[in-house]
């Protein structure tokens, strides 16, 4: 497994809280990571890796593998999409993938995409930050940071016996956060090959 507690930010400057019951929440996560792209200069030729994390074995930790399902799903050839339902990203390959990501793209900017636990008011929000996440660190996994973006969706209250909240975490929940912020990617990508000036360069 990978999800984490309340995952750790490594740059938690400019981190953004939006609640899944804001009926403009995926409008609001395109928008944001618009403007976090646009300010990074990340350049429409250079590689978006969507790095969907965890596991399909857990309720609680399928929300990564849930979005890259269904961006997969989609029609779309703006993000290059690791992990699905059908091929997770988890704590058993995670470094194996990181590798082969690297080895195959040229300057890979990379978006992280995974579920995890934290204080009861903000179960249902979506964070959005810059900088990488910490994957498995409520479990003490010694797992590399990934990301120069990452999205994480609140399950479940965090702060005792993880493992087994994300095991009865209730589908629904993650489910509705996968949509929303599978909705807000797709609605950011279409932005970005529609508009030239969404680009920044």
């Amino acid at each position: 497994m990978t999800a984490v507690k309340s995952l750790q930010s490594i740059d938690d400057r400019m981190k953004i809280k939006i609640h899944i019951e804001d009926p403009l929440a995926a409008d609001k996560l395109a928008g944001e990571l618009a403007t976090r792209l646009q300010k990074l200069k990340v350049g429409k030729e250079r590689p978006k890796v969507l790095l969907c994390i965890g596991t399909d074995r857990s309720t609680g930790d399928c929300l990564g593998p849930l979005v890259g399902s269904k961006i997969s799903n989609g029609q779309q050839d703006f993000f290059i999409i690791y992990g699905t339902l059908d091929n997770p990203v988890h704590a058993s390959n995670l470094k194996e993938i990181l590798d082969e990501i690297n080895l195959l793209y040229q300057e890979p900017f990379i978006i992280a995409v995974d579920a995890c636990l934290g204080r009861f008011e903000n179960v249902g929000c979506i964070n959005l930050g810059n900088g990488s996440l910490l994957p498995g660190a409520s479990f003490n996994k010694d797992l590399p940071p990934v990301g120069h973006i990452h999205i994480t969706g609140i399950v479940n209250v965090g702060g005792f016996m993880e493992y087994f909240v994300l095991q009865n975490t209730r589908l629904n929940l993650v489910m509705r956060i996968a949509d929303v912020i599978a909705g807000g990617l797709n609605h950011a990508a279409s932005e970005f090959i529609r508009t030239d000036k969404t680009w920044g360069g």
